[in-house]
């Protein structure tokens, strides 16, 4: 299969070279930029010297059908709402990681965002690609709208539990931090070396895009509609994702119900591992992978559970997530391309 990735010069796009290129099932990649057409991959980014050596290639939607078999477009958000349709209308199966196509109401999208809504026949067509929970729908779908890092962090940690009714889901409380490359390649004031190091920053409090892209999958497996509080932190390392999340659970629900509920979720699902023993993971434990790993402790005394869920922001919360989707689009193995094993230390 002839694959082409959008935005390739990104660390979505970069990550998504990385797995590809090992992917026993693609024959060849086609890379496309905007803002370095016609340089070579491996002269901006050296670490690719003898890996990838293609010339970038414009990006032309009504070209991009003939010259590959399916897309992966890591464009900026915003980008995506035009650049997408044009290629999906010539039947060609896409994911998009970007976060034009994962919120289904317009104005939510308008009010989170602040940009005009993509076309809503594309976004009614979308599907949510949470690997582990919308399965049979991304294995018939056209489109993918990959999730976002923070939601899929939250949501993998969250989802077991409220699909089993054992939460409050009007108590909700998720505190999440990431590591510096989730700001992505092109440097800002945060992310610049001398003011993230050392420093630990909160950033867009009760205001952030990816709280109604939380809530959207909650309240599908949930009884309510109730909001949840989300707040994000920036810590100064590259990789990782630990979101950690209270919630009061249901009057008569117990530890043994969490413990089951959480084991047989583990138990079904590929890149999902609970810590051993009741313990807690770190992001070091799953760099470099597609794994999320899941830990909790209930604590009868308040009626709360704390669980924390950790992923590799570029792996699971973005291009791995995203080939493990291709896999499931397209019947291969679930883990094909995929890395065995987390990279320690």
């Amino acid at each position: 299969m002839n694959v082409g990735i959008v935005g390739a010069t990104g660390f979505g796009g970069l990550e998504l070279v990385r797995l590809l290129k090992n992917h026993p099932r693609i024959k060849k990649l086609t890379l496309y930029s905007s803002s370095k057409k016609g340089d070579s991959i491996d002269r901006i980014y050296p670490h690719l010297n003898g890996i990838e050596e293609g010339k970038l290639e414009d990006i032309d939607p009504y070209n991009i059908p003939k010259q590959v078999d399916f897309l992966f477009s890591s464009a900026p958000t915003g980008v995506s709402a035009s650049l997408l349709p044009p290629i999906l209308e010539q039947g060609m199966k896409v994911i998009d990681l970007a976060g034009d196509y994962r919120l289904k109401e317009s104005e939510t999208y308008k009010q989170w965002y602040q940009k005009e809504p993509p076309d809503a026949k594309w976004v009614d067509r979308a599907v949510y690609g949470l690997s582990e929970w919308n399965t049979d729908q991304i294995a018939h779908a056209q489109m993918i709208a990959n999730p976002g890092c923070y939601p899929t962090a939250a949501l993998l940690g969250l989802l077991p539990l409220v699909n089993k009714r054992l939460l409050d889901v009007s108590t909700i409380i998720i505190d999440a931090k990431s590591g510096v490359s989730g700001a992505g390649a092109v440097p800002s004031v945060s992310s610049h070396f001398p003011f993230a190091n050392d420093n630990l920053q909160i950033y867009k409090v009760n205001k952030h895009q990816h709280i109604p892209e939380i809530e959207q999958m909650l309240h599908q497996y949930s009884e309510t509609n109730k909001p949840i509080t989300f707040s994000t932190h920036l810590v100064p390392m590259t990789r990782g994702i630990m979101s950690t999340m209270y919630a009061k659970v249901k009057d008569g629900v117990s530890a043994m119900e969490i413990e089951e509920t959480y084991t047989e979720y583990a138990e079904q699902h590929e890149f999902i591992r609970l810590s051993p023993a009741h313990g807690l993971p770190s992001t070091k434990h799953v760099m470099g992978s597609n794994y999320c790993d899941i830990g909790w402790s209930f604590d009868p005394r308040t009626q709360r559970i704390t669980a924390v869920s950790v992923i590799d922001n570029l792996m699971k919360g973005a291009a791995g997530q995203a080939v493990h989707n291709f896999n499931l689009m397209n019947g291969f193995p679930e883990t094909a391309g995929l890395p065995a094993s987390p990279v320690f230390p």
